[in-house]
């Protein structure tokens, strides 16, 4: 009987090395969650959502919640990389599952291009001398470095970064609680989470579409079903606890930032608005240290996690052949698929230089795939167990995903245009380009 990890059965060769264990699946999440993550965009979603913002991490973390259910189901059925691609191509059909790995990488391959961009930026208003392509550069290389010399190596540097970002956020919970019971603000209210004079559902909404950003990643635990231990329920566990664990943590620092500066109106730049909020309880060294924080852990942390997922999706598609087979190409000694990250690293180069000043176009640009991803997450759960496989467990495999769908299809009409035309266009293309390559493989029968 084949073990629950056990590849072969799936006509694959374990060639990726299993050292991570469900602690370094959870700090993976983490960090590509990013626990300070709301610091960064903390003024655009307060505003959105009138002052709400607690609210709209609550809404958001359940919209996810549903999404993690249905990856841990189809993880326990699939243990191997590619996410969504793998997971759909089994769970639908291989036309679904290369049109959702297409949607995704949308989503993961120009993720670490806006992640250095907004560094580089946000450095440059520190250090003005230096030029913004010098850091991208040198973020792009260190992550890169990290990624190909092993998976291993990069959850002993995911943990260093997971602690920083920790004692940083700790330390600003704690001068913030002392600064409410001290003054700042107008105390402890239900505002952040409740306000009837401004609460509309809409407006909420709108947020809420804002803030399940600051969730997209968990999803990427997934990639490394072939490199952990533990069998294959291993990872559903580790993006269980990983969304938990974040969305505790985003609820918690927007409460106490909105209740230190309760005016949201009086932020001049919404995008140094939680930096203001640092300042109000911590002086200019918390406001420092959280600036700092927010760029080590979207230009090193966060990135160098995303690079992984996004590597590991291409090498499984080209591992089937629905991309060149040369991404599929694995390290003799680090055991990582190096021609994957390498190609990744070029991505993130060309299209940070060429997106250095318009951070806004990217991040429109990465919206609208994971969003789609998820959608099609939910119906391989559906189909797989409660059609393929006549499952009468009607809770897991038939409500939990159609609520799941429900909310994630809300949360898109809620994108703005663009990323909406964008995504159609991604998605053309893909037709496009799978339908070429089914015809060229006339041997290989396209699943409708």
């Amino acid at each position: 009987m084949a073990k629950s990890n056990d590849i072969s059965q799936f006509g694959y060769k374990q060639e990726l090395e299993r050292t991570l264990t469900l602690k370094d699946l959870v700090v993976y999440g983490l960090i590509f969650m990013v626990p300070i993550a709301p610091m960064g965009i903390y003024g655009s979603v307060i505003s959105e959502s009138k002052g709400m913002i607690a609210l709209t991490y609550l809404i958001g973390i359940i919209a996810m919640f549903f999404t993690a259910l249905s990856y841990g189901q189809m993880a326990q059925a699939f243990p191997i990389a590619g996410s969504v691609y793998a997971y759909a191509q089994r769970g639908i059909n291989k036309t679904i599952g290369f049109l959702a790995g297409w949607m995704i990488i949308l989503d993961y391959i120009f993720v670490p291009s806006l992640l250095y961009v907004i560094s580089a930026n946000s450095i440059k208003s520190l250090l003005p001398n230096i030029p913004t392509w010098i850091w991208l550069i040198l973020f792009i290389i260190i992550n890169t470095v990290i990624n190909v010399v092993g998976i291993k190596f990069t959850s002993i540097a995911n943990m260093v970064f997971l602690i920083g970002e920790l004692i940083v956020l700790a330390l600003f919970i704690v001068l913030a609680v002392y600064g409410i019971t001290h003054g700042v603000g107008n105390g402890f209210t239900i505002k952040p989470f409740y306000e009837k004079a401004n609460f509309n559902i809409n407006f909420v909404m709108t947020a809420t579409s804002v803030a399940v950003l600051s969730f997209l990643g968990f999803d990427g635990i997934s990639t490394l079903a072939e490199e952990t231990k533990g069998g294959n329920k291993t990872v559903g566990k580790g993006i269980m606890w990983a969304l938990i664990l974040v969305g505790v943590l985003f609820i918690v620092q927007t409460y106490l930032a909105a209740l230190i500066v309760p005016d949201w109106h009086s932020f001049s730049d919404l995008d140094t608005a939680f930096y203001v909020v640092a300042e109000k309880v911590g002086g200019r060294p918390l406001m420092y240290i959280t600036t700092i924080a927010t760029i080590l852990s979207w230009g090193f942390a966060n990135a160098l996690a995303a690079q992984a997922a996004i590597s590991r999706i291409l090498f499984g598609m080209a591992r089937d052949k629905n991309l060149p087979t040369v991404l599929a190409k694995v390290h003799p000694k680090f055991k990582t698929p190096f021609v994957s990250t390498l190609l990744v690293s070029f991505v993130s180069l060309v299209v940070g230089i060429l997106f250095m000043d318009r951070s806004n176009i990217l991040s429109e640009i990465v919206n609208c795939g994971a969003l789609t991803a998820f959608l099609v997450i939910h119906l391989s759960v559906i189909n797989y167990y409660l059609i393929k496989r006549g499952s009468h467990d009607y809770l897991r495999h038939l409500i939990v995903p159609v609520i799941g769908f429900v909310i994630i299809l809300f949360v898109m009409i809620g994108l703005d245009p663009l990323a909406k035309k964008v995504g159609i266009t991604w998605l053309v293309i893909g037709i496009i380009y799978y339908s070429v390559l089914r015809m060229s493989r006339r041997n290989v029968d396209i699943d409708m």
